[in-house]
């Protein structure tokens, strides 16, 4: 339930309102069992286009505001709303018939919706985390009537890394996932290889070919799902069909779950990105309009991709993810230095105490007790003495990067097993150190992650080891630095190496060990960074760059060219329909918007040498 509340956010509440009265209704499901559902139909609607939440977190929540910029204006929104508990959970908690298969009760909620006399038979979906997966699996099963589908901060791919990354237990995830009610951390713990079971479970959740209506994915740069959807959605453009376009909105957003932080809050952890607040609420009522109302808003001109690179505070759009880049070796050095030249050979040892393991502070985190996101960490992690530090001089020029950062180093360890976490952080110049990625590698699964790869440590032996991170896009400024950690811990997101190479996740003797990370000619530890040189504005921007200004705003508001040129100015609602157009002759023109109802609109700037589009909010 807390991550709902949390999830909620996605939209504005009213804090003192009374709950919506939906019409509660039993949808009956194929096999005679019955799923509890809440309908709501704006008055005035004979003929509306539905949108269907499925839920394990209470669908009575919703009564306390719909998703999509509707809040409790019900009667404003051009669609119906059903928002349904899955079986077995909440009002639906009786229709435990067998296996729950989620796709097939989601295929018959969208059939029900195209049979009732409000309905127009058109239904999209939507949804975070839990309630995006189910929208793939009810695609999957293909209802005639599923029109389009919003997943947000979801895939449905699982992996045996999904649940032990680099080999490593997810301590904290599995942790919250019993907590709402999944049960998952017996079946997890009994599997801790990768055997014939994991392989079961990821060959039945991939499936990108089966997906043949329209997807916009939304997730976030620090959210814990961003490996598997940039897995995931390249091939599910590769098998789309003719008729249909995927596209892809990346922000720089957590998952969500506890705390203010959730995909399009300005706010997440330590720091702020204004320019990427409201996005998911104002891209999906796009999507929407264009798909559900069949308004012709120009969604068929949005890149494939649209993405936020971090640090410019930019959005971007690509048609192809990563974008070009170059990969270029920094190399760990002698005086804690992370260069572009391979230096002298030396070694940086740290301690590692199972009792007491470097604590987690920051990063994609899902438990409700942990913070989440981008976090300082140079007064906790960084104050303790159980790691190597090394990191570049105060950068003189912007250092951009795309992609997945590979983390290759040569280590060497005292005992049987042991892990190896780093974290990987923006340091300001005022001495905050951001946590932007981490990662973590078990040495007993250096080789591989099934029984047969395990092997265990020779005293004072180098192995070379690779961490790769998450997908990332960020700006490391110039007058930062980057720096690299590496500890023995980062616990409770991954669970503690007891050092001593007995059997994992079980009671018994813990042993602080001493770890050595080489570098240097014969040892080329490294980070293998996806650069890019020619990080812009969107391409539309780069050629008609303008400024909108004040924004928010309650009355006026002034657009200004980078330059005096004949423009065509419209504004548009978030519905993608024109509530005002304008011709400009020169390089600032006012325009009064104290008609205008409050809300987000979009003002568009044409020239001839393209068109952009800006975000712009009225009080």
């Amino acid at each position: 339930m807390r991550f709902l509340l949390t999830s909620l956010l996605l939209f504005p509440l009213l804090i003192n309102a009374q709950p919506l009265q939906p019409q509660e209704v039993q949808i009956p499901m194929r096999d005679n069992e019955n799923l509890a559902a809440d309908v709501y139909v704006p008055s005035g609607c004979n003929s509306c286009p539905t949108i269907l939440i499925q839920t394990p977190y209470n669908k009575n929540l919703f009564r306390w505001g719909l998703p999509l910029g509707i809040a409790q204006n019900l009667n404003n929104s051009p669609y119906a709303f059903v928002v349904v508990d899955w079986r077995g959970f909440y009002g639906s908690a009786g229709a435990l018939n067998g296996q729950p298969n989620r796709g097939q009760d989601g295929y018959d909620c969208v059939e029900w919706i195209a049979t009732q006399t409000w309905s127009n038979g058109k239904v999209g979906t939507w949804g975070p985390s839990a309630l995006g997966v189910v929208q793939f699996q009810t695609a999957r099963e293909h209802p005639p009537h599923l029109t389009c589908c919003v997943p947000v901060v979801a895939s449905p791919q699982t992996t045996y890394e999904t649940y032990y990354p680099g080999g490593v237990y997810r301590t904290e995830y599995v942790e919250q996932l019993d907590a709402l009610g999944y049960g998952l951390s017996t079946t997890v713990l009994a599997n801790p290889y990768d055997n014939l079971i994991w392989q079961s479970v990821e060959n039945g959740s991939w499936y990108p070919q089966e997906l043949d209506v329209p997807f916009y994915l939304i997730g976030g740069w620090f959210d814990h799902n961003a490996r598997e959807m940039w897995d995931f959605f390249p091939a599910m453009v590769q098998n789309e069909p003719t008729e249909v376009d995927h596209r892809m909105l990346f922000g720089p957003w957590t998952h969500g779950g506890h705390g203010s932080a959730a995909p399009g809050t300005s706010q997440q952890g330590d720091l702020d990105f204004p320019a990427a607040e409201g996005w998911p609420t104002d891209k999906a009522v796009e999507f929407f309009a264009y798909h559900l109302l069949e308004q012709q808003n120009g969604w068929q001109n949005e890149p494939r991709i649209r993405y936020f690179q971090m640090g410019m505070d930019q959005w971007q759009s690509a048609s192809d993810w990563p974008p070009v880049s170059q990969t270029v070796n920094y190399y760990l050095g002698s005086s804690s230095d992370i260069t572009t030249s391979l230096g002298t050979s030396g070694t940086a040892s740290y301690a590692s105490n199972p009792s007491d393991p470097s604590p987690t502070v920051g990063g994609p985190t899902l438990n409700a007790d942990l913070l989440q996101g981008p976090y300082d960490i140079s007064s906790t992690v960084e104050s303790r003495f159980d790691y190597a530090l090394f990191e570049t001089e105060v950068l003189s020029e912007d250092l951009s990067v795309q992609g997945r950062i590979n983390v290759k180093l040569f280590v060497s360890t005292d005992q049987l097993d042991g892990d190896v976490a780093i974290r990987l952080t923006d340091v300001f110049p005022n001495g905050e150190s951001i946590i932007m990625r981490d990662g973590i590698q078990r040495l007993r699964f250096r080789n591989g992650f099934t029984q047969a790869n395990e092997a265990f440590c020779s005293v004072g032996e180098v192995y070379e080891i690779g961490i790769e991170l998450e997908d990332i896009a960020h700006t490391f400024l110039a007058g930062h630095k980057l720096r690299l950690l590496v500890s023995g811990a980062n616990y409770p997101r991954f669970d503690v190496n007891l050092n001593n190479g007995q059997a994992m996740y079980t009671a018994g003797d813990t042993i602080t060990s001493t770890s050595n990370v080489y570098f240097g000619t014969n040892n080329p530890s490294r980070l293998e960074l996806p650069v890019v040189t020619n990080v812009s504005l969107d391409e539309a921007h780069a050629e008609n760059n303008f400024n909108i200004y004040p924004n928010p705003t309650t009355d006026v508001v002034w657009v200004e060219m980078e330059k005096a040129q004949s423009a065509k100015v419209r504004l548009m609602n978030v519905l993608g329909e024109e509530v005002l157009q304008l011709q400009a002759s020169s390089s600032k023109l006012q325009v009064d918007l104290r008609g205008f109802s409050q809300g987000v609109y979009f003002m568009e700037v044409e020239t001839d040498n393209g068109r952009s589009t800006e975000r712009l909010v009225k009080y």
